[in-house]
């Protein structure tokens, strides 16, 4: 949960002003800061990912642009924020499509203040979540292009359990030259055993495709 010094942001995106205001008192008085946006357009000008956890209170049925066409142009937009869709009694299909798309949660109208409080709370907390392993992963990277070219070319043929003198064949260079290489590298990354290595070669490679 947010603390006081640093309250998460919640976009809450509907079209009804009424509604509108009514979230904002709750959500405002649990100490996240809100930002009431009357329609998908106004939210995509307005919108800033800032450093902050943040999540979206979507209503899926708005004119214009609805709620599921702007989860999509997030997504098209590589825009990651969890998405809490408010629901019409008849909008069941929708929200089991707007899940499937990757939306946090969806509540159904009329709702508990309560059951709402605690879908943004997971969402808060699934933003976090996301941009720790953000930083974890870019962490990874700034540590693996710390080597030469040459370095990363042995890094990964060790990182397979290939021995010194097989790389040397590899990359046509000597045995020596590979140890050395071996050496230098395993400082530069701040490992100690090849498992280490293999596995910051893992996840490197799981963060530049962004898996």
């Amino acid at each position: 949960m947010p603390t006081p010094d640093s309250p998460a942001y919640v976009h809450v995106v509907d079209d009804d002003a009424s509604l509108r205001r009514a979230l904002t008192f709750l959500l405002e008085s649990v100490g996240w800061c809100v930002i009431g946006h009357g329609s998908a357009e106004e939210f995509m000008t307005r919108f800033d990912r800032g450093r902050r956890p943040a999540c979206l209170v979507l209503d899926i049925r708005m004119p214009m642009m609805s709620g599921l066409e702007l989860q999509q142009l997030l997504s098209d937009r590589g825009i990651r924020v969890p998405i809490v869709f408010l629901t019409g009694p008849g909008d069941v299909a929708m929200a089991v499509q707007a899940m499937k798309f990757g939306a946090a949660d969806f509540i159904e109208k009329p709702f508990k203040d309560q059951v709402l409080l605690d879908a943004i709370g997971r969402a808060l907390r699934r933003d976090s979540e996301q941009r720790m392993e953000k930083r974890e992963r870019q962490a990874l990277l700034d540590r693996l292009n710390r080597l030469s070219p040459r370095e990363i070319e042995v890094a990964r043929l060790v990182a397979e359990g290939l021995p010194s003198k097989t790389i040397s064949q590899r990359l046509d260079i000597s045995e020596r030259t590979v140890q050395v290489h071996r050496l230098h590298l395993m400082g530069k990354l701040e490992v100690h055993s090849v498992a280490e290595l293999a596995k910051l070669i893992w996840l490197c490679d799981g963060a530049e495709s962004g898996e």
